[in-house]
């Protein structure tokens, strides 16, 4: 095992991929000449020079559409956005092509193509660059969609990302870049759509994915010192979701909280709530607790954006109203 950065993670993954095909290219805002806005690309012009790594103009509407028309016809982009807010402006291309192609064509075209970028609030930046659209992309059938948490998941997903034959939403955190863990030193992927158990327990299930689930080990590890014990389930692959893997540690636990780093309504954590009353209601002993940030624009006040954005203490507070204590 090797220490590697959550950057180096994504930049090894997409350079290991194109070293083993050429039809692989990098595509997107300062990817070549500035190394990646977050270095998640250093070294990777050097190594396959302009043809294959392309610095894009402000347009993403422009390069979103060439990536999927290149798609189409063999190659298999990976298409950054330096924020996935800055994908709205692409996103009909996401969602009207990208993501329909194989069933409108009748299946005379496929789409391997991977959209990635980092997603949700990365401290001050404002309400139109702190959102999280995960939920918005799991909308349209055709799209996958996987968050990744720590550098090692974030290696093996995205090279499995980058071999599907379909679109694949790949979102990252420009807070987690600097964020260091173990990898293999060896060759490895991770297969999308299967969830992770990250800590095992047995009072309660805690459900979460993406950079927020850290505040979830810091609740957990509170707890655990007045003896609750918390079972932390990381998702990973939002789309398609690992529905096994949450419904048989509810029936462990009979207890559920989801923490998603997204606005309270129609969102993942809403989709894994109806998923368990469904399918497990006769098993849970409290009503399931969503955790979500504030109903309202991301604040771009320090204060304000504490208050906004789940943390440790929600969880903990949470955890404490399903246990009845």
């Amino acid at each position: 095992m090797k220490t590697i950065q959550f950057r180096q993670a994504i930049a090894e993954a997409m350079t290991e991929e194109m070293r083993r095909d050429e039809s692989i290219y990098l595509m997107g805002e300062e990817v070549a000449e500035y190394n990646g806005a977050y270095k998640a690309s250093k070294g990777m012009l050097d190594e396959f020079g302009p043809d294959r790594v392309l610095d894009t103009p402000i347009s993403e509407l422009g390069f979103a559409g060439i990536g999927v028309g290149s798609a189409m016809n063999g190659n298999r982009p990976i298409i950054e956005f330096m924020t996935f807010n800055f994908a709205l402006v692409g996103i009909d291309q996401i969602i009207n092509n990208a993501a329909k192609i194989r069933q409108m064509s009748g299946g005379q075209f496929n789409c391997p193509i991977v959209f990635r970028g980092p997603t949700g609030s990365a401290g001050q930046l404002g309400a139109t660059h702190s959102q999280s659209f995960e939920s918005w992309f799991a909308n349209c059938p055709g799209l996958k969609v996987v968050i990744p948490s720590n550098p090692n998941d974030a290696k093996g997903l995205l090279k499995m990302a980058i071999r599907d034959d379909d679109p694949v939403i790949f979102m990252e955190s420009e807070q987690m870049y600097g964020d260091k863990g173990e990898v293999p030193e060896g060759e490895y992927t991770i297969p999308l759509g299967v969830a992770e158990i990250k800590r095992e327990g047995n009072d309660v299930t805690i459900v979460s994915f993406g950079k927020i689930i850290k505040e979830a080990y810091k609740a957990a590890d509170e707890l655990e010192k007045e003896g609750i014990s918390c079972e932390i389930i990381d998702l990973r692959t939002v789309k398609p979701m690992d529905r096994e893997a949450i419904l048989k540690s509810v029936k462990k636990t009979n207890r559920l909280i989801v923490l998603e780093e997204a606005w309270p309504f129609g969102n993942v954590a809403t989709e894994i709530t109806y998923l368990v009353q469904s399918e497990a209601f006769d098993y849970l002993d409290a009503p399931v607790i969503k955790i979500n940030t504030a109903d309202t624009p991301a604040p771009y006040s320090p204060v304000l954006l504490e208050e906004w954005i789940p943390n440790y203490k929600d969880v903990i507070k949470a955890v404490k109203k399903v246990l009845y204590k």
